[in-house]
């Protein structure tokens, strides 16, 4: 068997490229100690409103006064950045030693995505697997966050590229959060998620149970999708069931806009069950009971 032998040339560009890594890595160990909690939102189906439901829980979360970043790992569909009120394109600022800026939305969320680098929303990212991991390396390593108390991580759907990157290179991920829709496909595939997450070791936190039912404006209540699908996950597998979020036209009508659904609508019935779900994500990853006057500020 002939052995190939790798030139001076070529074995100089592995080193460089391995040397770049290891530095991209002590980066982002270095970072990610000012953040308290990294969790990543993950659902192995698309269509369940993953993106929708990590901007909603960011926008609770800072309304019960945690500081808040979110990173958009969705590569190929960007969209969390509208969802939060920023139109493609709108940039990052950067620092001539390829430090880069999340910028900061209402209330207080501070978000990176490559969704703002984009020139416009048809610009299609045409990566394999190996550009997706460094993109999201190099996003991790060189995005300075501050000082975080959580960081929420919206991942594409599968048990991909992306998800492995994210379990694998951020050290201390505290968890994922699972989203799913109330039907038995979406179940049966979020099954898969909570495999994934056990195969690797990290903690499922809870999961939450999007487009749950419709109520109609007499008060009477369809579940469209089926119903109670989460929380029989969360008690066949012992995990925590976060809550449900009902269907509203307000939500399509504020995310077509542009405008953070939370904050447009504050008194409508999904942003205060989303109040309820970051007041259980607080109580299971903090380990403490918000008191009265925490939950209501």
């Amino acid at each position: 068997m002939s052995v190939r032998r790798i030139s001076k040339s070529e074995y100089k560009r592995v080193a460089e490229r391995m040397k770049k890594i290891q530095e991209e890595q002590k980066l982002i160990v270095s970072r990610m100690r000012h953040i308290k909690y990294k969790i990543a939102i993950l659902s192995n189906k698309g269509g369940v409103g993953k993106s929708f439901v990590t901007a909603s829980l960011a926008g609770a979360l800072a309304v019960n006064g945690r500081r808040v970043g979110v990173l958009d790992a969705d590569i190929h569909g960007p969209t969390i950045h509208k969802m939060l009120g920023l139109p493609t394109g709108f940039g990052m600022p950067a620092r001539a030693d390829g430090t880069i800026f999340p910028v900061e939305v209402p209330p207080g969320i501070k978000l990176a995505s490559l969704g703002l680098l984009l020139p416009e929303d048809e610009t299609p990212i045409i990566w394999r697997g190996s550009l997706k991991t460094a993109a999201l390396r190099e996003l991790l390593a060189y995005v300075d966050w501050g000082e975080l108390d959580y960081l929420l991580i919206d991942l594409p759907p599968g048990t991909g590229d992306e998800q492995l990157t994210i379990a694998q290179i951020i050290p201390d991920l505290t968890g994922f959060i699972l989203v799913t829709i109330p039907s038995e496909v979406s179940k049966a595939i979020v099954k898969k998620a909570i495999a994934f997450a056990n195969r690797l070791n990290k903690r499922v936190i809870g999961i939450i149970e999007n487009m749950a039912y419709f109520r109609c404006p007499e008060g009477s209540v369809h579940y469209i999708f089926g119903k109670g699908a989460a929380e029989e996950l969360a008690k066949e597998y012992g995990i925590e069931f976060l809550g449900r979020i009902p269907i509203d036209p307000k939500i399509r009508e504020a995310n077509d806009k542009g405008k953070l659904f939370f904050l447009e609508y504050p008194d409508s019935e999904a942003a205060k069950a989303f109040l309820e779900a970051a007041k259980k994500v607080i109580e299971i990853v903090e380990g403490r009971k918000l008191d009265e006057a925490e939950a209501s500020s």
